[in-house]
């Protein structure tokens, strides 16, 4: 049964730096455009990075650009967001999501199928 399961998330100070990842089971990340959203309790959902099947185009929220990248490790068959320069507004529970339907990556949230579970990022000031 093909799933994602989020880890990494962590409680750290502002101006620190966690490593995000997204275990796949049961995909295949070539076929799959995948990304990372966050939510912050009685806000809406918000694209924050995005990465193409072929794992070469990126789309990248303004509000993380320059601090936050995004990869994936098909040998681990992972989906990994690096954060850089952590604020307090970056605090919010962080989602990994796929789609095999589109080729390039989009910070929409209709577009994805399947979702992980969440992992909580909490950066104090």
């Amino acid at each position: 049964q093909a799933r994602l399961e989020e880890s990494g998330g962590d409680s750290v100070q502002a101006g620190g730096s966690l490593r995000l990842s997204c275990k796949a089971s049961g995909y295949t990340l070539e076929t799959h455009s995948m990304a990372w959203f966050r939510q912050v309790p009685g806000k809406e959902r918000e694209g924050v990075a995005a990465l193409s099947k072929d794992g070469v185009t990126t789309d990248i929220a303004d509000s993380v650009k320059g601090r936050f990248t995004i990869s994936k490790d098909i040998a681990k068959m992972t989906l990994d967001l690096q954060m850089y320069s952590l604020k307090p507004e970056d605090t919010a529970m962080y989602y990994c999501a796929a789609t095999e339907r589109y080729t390039y990556p989009a910070l929409r949230e209709e577009r994805y199928n399947s979702w992980g579970q969440g992992t909580q990022v909490t950066v104090s000031s």
